[in-house]
């Protein structure tokens, strides 16, 4: 019987060597995330028919709040770009309005984190303006903005809104230069910035915060990293690590790590991870594929989970970052066939924690004029609110004002609950309603017609008083359990999309009779009074002998 051949020294000494590489990363990891998974909207519940820009700029042409969306879109003789309400999806109006007061291609768009109805854009023209958008719905182009800062002498790439202050705007342009703007002044028109930072050698690519906005990472074309403090206009860290052309940046929240997307010596699209306080050499650098587009890093601070989005594919790449090794851990990707070309996000609070929905993305189809939102889901069978998904997270009020930043104070964002019904997520401010100054009418009145015919109809359905006072009581009553069933999330069904399906357009159709007949009951009761009163009057005219 022949005898087993034992295991060399040499092999033996290969496998402890490989035992102790491989200690430090175990074969499975329990994370919560690992089976997240990518859920694309159904067709009805996208944006159709929207003219996207067909701009070569590499940018997300895309920004999103809880109650609008606003993308970047194709305009003859100068820039524009569309605010829809976010619940009304479907086909888009071809005559639709816009926002259009720019000269130029519009290239870049950003909510305030701090009030949900001003958004700044920027544009070739050289100029940044800061727009209200009115709560109702929109009825003509706007044409007229808030505020028009003027200081770049070339066209304006980027905007970034601070963080924790209010009213503080960052913008990168052409002239190689980075300003930082103050916007709480009464000044229309802001000539000068409060700072101007023109230590890059090149066209900025990308700039992103740290937590308490403190501190501002950039990337250059010249392909160099940099950290600096923007009040005092230092540079912190410098990276020019040769082996990795950055592109894009983004710190990593508190974790104390940079991550950077780019390409590699050999031209491989690449993501890189940095130690905040040494860029010398990178933590990680991990080849991706050898595609041309642009990845676009978004990191979700609540989860420690990063998202990678590639302009030209439909892939999104998803990781969980940790502060042991490996930092970057793979979890999975979700996988289309429908090239994105810009991409936008929804904040924390606009998310649907009933369904674990930890992300959202909208992804720019420009061949078809979709908008179609993606929602990264945590699978679980309980109903219930999952707190150990949602944490705390940045909420609407600011830490600070514009004054207490300039002047050096730094504060991290005030936080909010996102269970349902809990206070702090109800403390949003209530936003003043605003009036456009100069509009341009639409060829078409649709809409307004649509506001006219909505406030005649909530006139009619004013409530009355009634001889009865029970009657009166709970006729008040109904009125204001129909008005609760009316608004949902703060919007009124008549500024959403007709119904999409038989059912619907059924469900409404009995509501309106229901109204209708309700109606014609309130008018029955009034013409009755009418009838009493006269017969008093008639009454009291003959007793007095008058009539």
């Amino acid at each position: 019987m022949a005898k087993r051949q034992e295991p060399s020294d040499s092999n033996s000494h290969l496998s402890s060597r490989t035992k102790k590489m491989m200690s430090w990363h175990p074969q499975y990891r329990s994370s919560k995330f690992r089976h997240v998974f990518g859920k694309p909207a159904s067709k009805e519940n996208c944006y159709d028919c929207v003219p996207i820009t067909r701009s070569v700029h590499d940018n997300h042409f895309c920004a999103v709040n809880p109650h609008f969306i606003a993308v970047v879109t194709e305009c003859a003789g100068g820039g524009a770009f569309l605010v829809i309400p976010i619940h009304q999806t479907g086909k888009l109006d071809p005559h639709y309005p816009k926002i259009c007061g720019h000269k130029g291609n519009v290239l870049d768009i950003k909510w305030n984190p701090f009030d949900d109805f001003v958004i700044a854009s920027c544009s070739e023209d050289a100029t940044i303006k800061i727009w209200d958008i009115p709560k109702q719905l929109l009825s003509r182009n706007i044409t007229a903005s808030r505020k028009e800062l003027l200081g770049h002498a070339r066209r304006v790439g980027l905007l970034e809104w601070h963080p924790t202050a209010a009213n503080i705007l960052f913008s990168t342009g052409y002239d190689y230069k980075l300003m930082i703007w103050n916007l709480d002044t009464k000044e229309s028109v802001i000539l000068n910035p409060v700072k101007t930072i023109d230590f890059h050698q090149d066209v900025i690519l990308s700039m992103s915060f740290n937590t308490d906005g403190s501190l501002l990472a950039t990337t250059c074309k010249d392909r160099k990293i940099r950290i600096f403090d923007p009040r005092a206009g230092t540079v912190l860290q410098e990276a020019s690590y040769k082996s990795h052309r950055a592109n894009k940046v983004l710190f990593l929240g508190n974790m104390k790590k940079l991550l950077s997307t780019g390409t590699s010596r050999w031209n491989n699209r690449q993501i890189a991870l940095w130690n905040e306080d040494d860029l010398s050499v990178p933590l990680i650098e991990e080849d991706l594929d050898g595609s041309s587009g642009v990845l676009f890093p978004f990191y979700d601070s609540d989860t420690n989970m990063l998202y990678v989005v590639g302009k030209g594919d439909g892939n999104i790449r998803y990781y969980e970052i940790s502060a042991d090794k490996p930092h970057l851990n793979y979890l999975t990707e979700y996988r289309s066939y429908l090239p994105q070309k810009g991409i936008g996000i929804m904040p924390k609070r606009g998310l649907d924690v009933s369904s674990c929905e930890i992300f959202r993305f909208y992804k720019l189809i420009t061949t078809k004029g979709l908008i179609e939102p993606i929602s990264m889901i945590v699978p679980r069978r309980s109903e219930s609110y999952q707190e150990d998904i949602y944490p705390l997270t940045a909420g609407v009020q600011p830490a600070l004002t514009a004054q207490e930043w300039l002047s050096g104070m730094n504060k991290g964002p005030l936080l909010i609950s996102l269970r349902p019904g809990s206070d702090l997520v109800n403390s949003q401010r209530k936003f003043p309603e605003r009036t456009l100054p100069n509009s341009v009418p639409l060829e078409s009145n649709r809409y307004q017609d649509r506001i006219e015919r909505k406030t005649a109809f909530e006139d009619a359905k004013m409530p009355y008083r009634f001889q009865d006072e029970r009657e009166s009581r709970k006729g008040m009553d109904q009125l204001q359990e129909d008005r609760k069933a009316w608004l949902s999330n703060g919007f009124d069904p008549f500024e959403c999309p007709p119904p999409k399906t038989e059912n619907e357009l059924l469900h409404m159709f009995y509501r309106q009779q229901e109204e209708i007949r309700r109606l014609r009951e309130l008018v029955n009761q009034r013409e009755v009074q009418v009838k009493q009163l006269e017969l008093e009057i008639k009454n009291i005219h003959m007793s007095s002998g008058t009539y």
